[in-house]
């Protein structure tokens, strides 16, 4: 379907390297869960169990909400439920849920007075990572439902559309002061909170005022969540009809009657088609669900900076509970990754400390002092291991990103030579702000983005975070310092005070949204299938 037998809202904004907004991404996708259960429990006096499966979700304080239920199966202790349970899917969220069974003998909706035939909590984490799992039923905990087994396999319900389009530009203004402009376009979305999402970014083409830039296919779902109607912004103050070939685009103020525009933008080819499986664009989903493993590294910050760990001043210092913003980053983020890993082991590394038993400063030492087997077990070994070394090591300096992002990609290049979607890394630094080898971070971050890996940065503490800022790429391309831009977008940085007084869960969200889109970019570019792809749908 051409784009000009409907209208489409558009909106187009030239972008230049040093002015690109990014909105916070809200990663949803709808996910089937199909239900089916073995050696129930017969709690009928002359015929066994008419079972029906109920999904809980949690909604924090050990409240739960009914999702949705299946139909009741009469007589039967090994059913297959018919009805799909249907849940919004969120990477950057720990969504618990309870799965129940009942032997159903009445038309009640009510539960209260039917048969318990036992029950299942997990994460949906935990469904799609495997997406199949067979779990015990258990009447309650430690309690098992005799033999009963309760199996869960997860399908993403997607849109099987994409847009295909194909963009110019003439005569740009020239931004640059001793060559032409290095151009690129972004595409966002606007989502339900009136927000603009960034849903695609082209490549940069450097020293050219007149660019055409490469054909892209983005799904129908990622560019405009499935809605034809919903406005799409490229550009500020300009709307547009899709059946437009050549626009003008202004970013000046006319000063004098003689401006006229700061370039023309000519759409070359927009289309709606559906996607051949030949040809399909793979979901982050798809991906997870089909084997690929997301490895979760922590590099923590011990520089001087951070002040003395015995004083209550101290960024390290351990409060009454045992916590401080290091720990609850750690946590925050580490119980979302941790259901993505099927090991849980986790490298945790530690800079700018002097170390034992030389006490010469590291930039990347392990926080099991074990180089050959820097891993902890579970989000909760790594609390353990922070809470080890911090009385044996001494804060020094300088704090230096680069060694421990370079460790990171190392096993990441390793990782690349594989020829499928097997394995993603995240590295989660916390800092107090103070980088001192930007210059280097910068070449490992752009060398980085080749890579299947990501970065995210957790600023704790009161510090000036403009580096940090500056590395995120809020402002365009992050680019070396020979100028070389990065191929895609991999950092995400948070202050941690922002989100002090929020929800526990909101620092995990803000800083884990864009993962699941840095990782599809990075096997979309490499033309890289899942392990396991989804089969073909009619």
């Amino acid at each position: 379907m051409a784009f000009k037998e409907r209208t489409l809202r558009l909106c187009f904004y030239f972008i230049y390297p040093v002015a690109a907004t990014k909105g916070l991404p809200n990663c949803v996708s709808k996910v089937e869960l199909s239900i089916s259960c073995n050696n129930l429990l017969d709690k009928d006096v002359g015929s066994k169990s008419d079972p029906l499966c109920v999904l809980l979700q949690s909604i924090g304080d050990d409240k739960w909400t009914e999702v949705e239920r299946t139909e009741r199966v009469k007589n039967c202790q090994d059913p297959e439920f018919s009805t799909k349970l249907h849940i919004d899917y969120h990477f950057e969220k720990v969504q618990k849920l309870k799965f129940g069974v009942y032997d159903i003998d009445n038309k009640s909706v009510n539960l209260s007075d039917d048969d318990f035939l036992g029950g299942f909590e997990c994460t949906l984490g935990q469904i799609v990572s495997s997406r199949k799992i067979t779990r015990p039923l258990q009447l309650k905990a430690g309690k098992p439902a005799g033999k009963g087994t309760i199996t869960v396999t997860a399908d993403e319900t997607k849109d099987n559309r994409a847009i295909v389009m194909e963009v110019e530009a003439k005569n740009l203004d020239k931004k640059d002061m001793f060559g032409k402009s290095d151009p690129f376009l972004e595409f966002f979305k606007q989502e339900e909170d009136g927000k603009w999402q960034l849903v695609h970014r082209t490549e940069v083409i450097k020293n050219n005022l007149n660019p055409s830039w490469k054909k892209f296919t983005v799904s129908l779902h990622t560019f405009c969540s499935g809605d034809l109607n919903k406005p799409i912004k490229v550009s500020k103050g300009f709307y547009a009809h899709s059946d437009c070939i050549c626009q003008s685009i202004s970013k000046k103020q006319k000063k004098k009657k003689s401006y006229k525009n700061s370039g023309v933008i000519r759409i070359k080819d927009c289309k709606c088609c559906s996607i051949s499986y030949s040809c399909r664009i793979y979901s982050f989903l798809d991906y997870v669900m089909g084997g690929c493993q997301i490895n979760f590294t922590v590099g923590i910050d011990f520089t001087g900076s951070n002040g003395d760990p015995r004083s209550p001043d101290s960024l390290h210092y351990l409060s009454p509970n045992g916590v401080n913003q290091y720990l609850s980053a750690i946590w925050s983020v580490g119980q979302v990754v941790q259901d993505y890993d099927t090991d849980k082991l986790f490298p945790a590394f530690g800079f700018g400390a002097q170390v034992p038993p030389d006490f010469k400063v590291s930039h990347e030492f392990p926080l099991n002092f074990n180089p050959s087997s820097p891993y902890c077990q579970g989000v909760q070994g790594i609390v353990d291991a922070y809470r080890m070394v911090l009385p044996q090591i001494r804060l020094y300096g300088p704090t230096n990103f680069s060694p421990i992002i370079n460790h990171v990609a190392r096993i990441a290049a390793g990782a690349a030579q594989q020829p499928n979607a097997a394995q993603y890394f995240v590295l989660l630094i916390i800092t107090d702000g103070e980088i001192t080898d930007l210059d280097q971070t910068r070449q490992s971050i752009v060398n980085g983005s080749k890579l299947p890996m990501s970065i995210i940065i957790v600023g704790v503490g009161e510090a000036d975070f403009k580096a940090m800022e500056f590395l995120d790429g809020d402002n365009g391309v992050l680019k070396s310092l020979t100028g070389e831009p990065a191929a895609r977008d991999i950092v995400q940085f948070v202050p941690f005070k922002q989100f002090d007084k929020a929800p526990k869960e909101a620092l995990a969200q803000s800083v884990l949204a864009e993962v699941p889109n840095q990782l599809v970019s990075y096997f979309k570019m490499r033309n890289m299938a899942p392990v396991n792809p989804p089969s073909p749908t009619k």
